[in-house]
């Protein structure tokens, strides 16, 4: 499983992807959470499961998401919130 973070850095936010060492780079926080959605999927349409994991500026973790690749050609790739706060709630 590929992992991709969003995360707060001096001027903006970061999406790394694990393993790679490249990180986008954005002005907002939003900006880097589409980026980062947009590329979990993508992958995930290439054939690689993904969790994204987004941060917040004091580096606690915001939100997990488990991104599936499709089971048959068909399908779509599966966006699953498995953050704890709300599965708990």
């Amino acid at each position: 499983m590929q992992k991709v973070i969003v995360e707060p850095v001096d001027g903006g936010w970061t999406v790394n992807v694990e393993n790679i060492d490249n990180p986008m780079m954005f002005a907002s926080g939003r900006a880097a959470e589409d980026a980062s959605r947009d590329l979990a999927l993508k992958l995930a349409a290439g054939g690689t499961d993904v969790e994204l994991e987004l941060r917040l500026r004091g580096g606690e973790r915001a939100a997990r998401f488990v991104v599936l690749a499709p089971v048959q050609h068909e399908d779509r790739p599966l966006l699953l919130n498995v953050s704890r706060e709300l599965a708990t709630a």
